[in-house]
C-alpha cells in the first residue's frame, strides 16, 4: 500500500531531468547509427559557398514598403490649359468670393509642378497665389497648333460614317458616362485609355451638363484635342485624330480627391432688380402658382430646356419648372445656366421649383446658339478650318 501511494505522487523536478538525459542519449545513438545527413538546400555550408562563388552578382534589394516620407518626383505636364476639377461646370470668367477649405492640392502634396489656387492649377505661372488664374494669350495658339498636328487631314464622309457605325451600341459596349459633374479632369485620362483600343469613343451625357450641350462639345474638343464626328441627343462620338500616337499621349496627372467648391455670389437676391420688396414677394407667390412648364427627371437629358423657356416667355412673363426629386445643388446649377443662356432673372428655388422672370424689356435672342437634335458634322466650312489647322501644323 505504501509503495503504490508513493508511485502515484508527482515526481520531483530532479527525476524529470534524469529521464530527459537518458532519452536524449538513447536517441543520439540511433542518429549515429543511421548517419542522417541534411539535404544541400538546408545545409549552412552550401549557402556560404553559393554566396561567395559569385561576389560580382548584384543582390536583389530587400522589399521596402512605400512610405509617405519618401521623396516624390513632381510630374510635369505640357497641356496648354489650366487644370480644374470640372471643365464644363466651372467658368474661368466667374470669380468666387471665398474658399471653403485651405489651398490643398487635390493632386497630392508635392506631386505636381503647378500651384493649386483653390479653384484651378494654372499653366502660366506656377507660383501664382491669387484665387483666379490668369490665362496666357499664347495658349490658344498652342492649342490650335497641337490640334492641327494630331487631327491631320479632315475625314471623308465615308470614313466618318464607318467610325460612327463602329461605335454604335450593337457593335461595342465601350462607353464613357458624363454625369452631374460634367467633364472632369480624370475623365481626360479615361478618354485616352479608350483611344488605345479604338479610334473613336462613345460618350453619353446626362444630367445638369446637358442644358448646354454646345459647351460640352467645345470643352471635349478643346481639352482632348479630338473631334466630335456625331451627336445624337446626349450621345457623342469623339474621334482621336489621324496622327494620334498612343505612345506619345500627354501626361495627365490624376486628382486624388474632389476639391471643395468655392463660395460664389448668391443666385437669389432679397429683392429683384427694379422691384420693391413687396413686389418681389408678390412675384414669388405668383410664380409658385403658375402651371409648371415641364417636370425634370433625375439624371435626364435637358437639351431642349432652354428653347422651351424661350418660347414660354413669348406668352407669359413667369415660368415655373418642377424639379421634384432632384438634388438641390443640381437644380441650382440648372437655374444658373438658364439665367445665362435664356437670359432671364431667377425669382426663387422654394419647394423644389425653379421660377424665372423674363424681365421688363425682354427681347428673345435669335441666334443659332444650340445644335439640332441630331448632327453629323458634315459641314464643308468645318472641314476647311480643319485643313487650315493641318497646314499650319505642317509648316511649323
Amino acid at each position: 500500500m505504501v509503495l503504490t501511494r508513493l508511485s502515484r505522487q508527482k515526481h520531483p523536478p530532479l527525476f524529470i531531468a534524469i529521464r530527459f538525459v537518458t532519452r536524449h542519449l538513447s536517441s543520439s545513438k540511433l542518429r549515429d547509427h543511421y548517419s542522417f545527413q541534411p539535404p544541400p538546400s538546408l545545409s549552412p555550408d552550401t549557402q556560404k559557398t553559393k554566396s561567395s562563388s559569385n561576389p560580382n552578382k548584384n543582390q536583389k534589394p530587400r522589399y521596402r514598403p512605400p512610405s509617405s516620407l519618401d521623396q516624390i518626383k513632381r510630374k510635369h505636364s505640357d497641356l496648354p490649359f489650366d487644370f480644374r476639377f470640372s471643365y464644363t461646370e466651372s467658368s474661368p470668367t466667374v470669380r468666387p468670393i471665398g474658399l471653403r477649405e485651405p489651398k490643398y492640392s487635390p493632386f497630392g502634396p508635392g506631386r505636381l509642378d503647378r500651384e493649386w489656387t483653390g479653384v484651378c492649377a494654372p499653366a502660366v505661372d506656377p507660383k501664382v497665389k491669387s484665387v483666379e488664374g490668369t490665362e496666357d494669350p499664347k495658349l490658344e495658339a498652342k492649342k490650335k497648333l497641337l490640334m492641327g498636328r494630331i487631327q491631320g487631314a479632315p475625314l471623308t464622309e465615308a470614313e466618318r460614317k464607318f467610325l460612327v457605325e463602329k461605335c454604335q451600341r450593337n457593335r461595342t459596349k465601350r462607353q464613357i458616362n458624363l454625369g452631374r459633374d460634367g467633364l472632369t479632369h480624370n475623365m481626360l485620362n479615361d478618354i485616352h485609355n479608350h483611344w488605345k483600343f479604338s479610334e473613336a469613343v462613345r460618350i453619353k451625357c446626362l444630367g445638369v451638363p446637358t442644358v448646354d450641350m454646345k459647351n460640352v462639345c467645345t470643352q471635349l474638343e478643346d481639352k482632348t484635342f479630338g473631334e466630335i464626328i456625331q451627336r445624337h441627343g446626349g450621345t457623342l462620338i469623339l474621334y482621336r485624330g489621324r496622327n494620334y500616337n498612343r505612345k506619345k499621349r500627354p501626361v495627365i496627372p490624376l486628382m486624388l480627391w474632389k476639391p471643395q467648391e468655392p463660395v460664389y455670389p448668391r443666385l437669389i437676391k432679397t429683392t429683384i432688380d427694379a422691384l420693391s420688396i413687396e413686389e418681389t414677394k408678390e412675384m414669388r407667390k405668383r410664380g409658385l402658382a403658375v402651371p409648371a412648364l415641364t417636370k425634370l427627371a433625375k439624371n435626364g437629358y435637358y437639351g431642349s430646356l432652354v428653347p422651351m423657356v424661350r418660347d414660354a416667355f413669348l406668352v407669359s412673363e413667369l415660368v415655373r419648372i418642377d424639379c421634384t426629386g432632384l438634388e438641390r445643388s443640381d437644380y441650382k446649377k440648372i437655374g444658373c445656366k438658364l439665367r445665362d443662356l435664356v437670359p432671364c432673372i431667377l425669382v426663387t428655388f422654394d419647394k423644389e421649383q425653379i421660377v424665372a422672370w423674363r424681365g421688363k424689356d425682354y427681347n428673345p435672342p435669335e441666334d443659332g446658339h444650340f445644335f439640332i437634335d441630331r448632327e453629323f458634322f458634315d459641314d464643308p466650312n468645318r472641314d476647311m478650318e480643319r485643313s487650315e489647322r493641318f497646314d499650319e501644323g505642317k509648316d511649323q
